[in-house]
């Protein structure tokens, strides 16, 4: 049975020392797939026009492909080079409910994401998303610093 690790990813320094430790973890395992997941801060809550929608909706079409492109895509080349199982997801929403749904979906056995002064998804991992996930996560939660 493969074992799955969720790892928060935004391609910052400290999101890559996240990828680090989720990578030496699963030499360790063995049989063990890598699921780096970039989340892209978002709330339906906020009121628009139908047109602010649409242009909404396709400036959330073009995140997604510029997260992959730029950011997933070549980790996940790289990780399959070296020998790892990977795959990606690029979700829209609240950063700790996301990771935390998509451990639950893939049956994961933990979560990794990564603290640091860089800015980006490692200064809201160690703010309240930390907080949120190492109190209300389905499965345990490293973070790395």
């Amino acid at each position: 049975m493969t074992t799955t690790l969720v790892i928060g990813i935004d391609g910052s320094p400290a999101s890559k020392r996240a990828l680090a430790h989720g990578q030496r973890l699963s030499k360790l395992i063995g049989d063990c797939t890598l699921m780096l997941v970039y989340v892209i801060e978002w709330s339906p809550y906020t009121f628009q026009s139908a047109e602010e929608n649409e242009q909404r909706h396709n400036r959330r079409e073009e995140e997604i492909h510029v997260a992959k492109s730029r950011v997933l895509d070549p980790m996940i080349k790289e990780l399959a080079a070296d020998g790892f199982k990977a795959e990606c997801k690029v979700r829209h929403g609240n950063a700790a409910e996301i990771l935390n749904a998509v451990a639950v979906e893939n049956h994961a056995e933990q979560i990794i994401i990564a603290r640091g002064s860089e800015g980006g998804i490692a200064s809201r991992f160690f703010g309240t998303v930390s907080v949120k996930l190492a109190t209300s996560a389905s499965v345990p939660v490293t973070i790395v610093s």
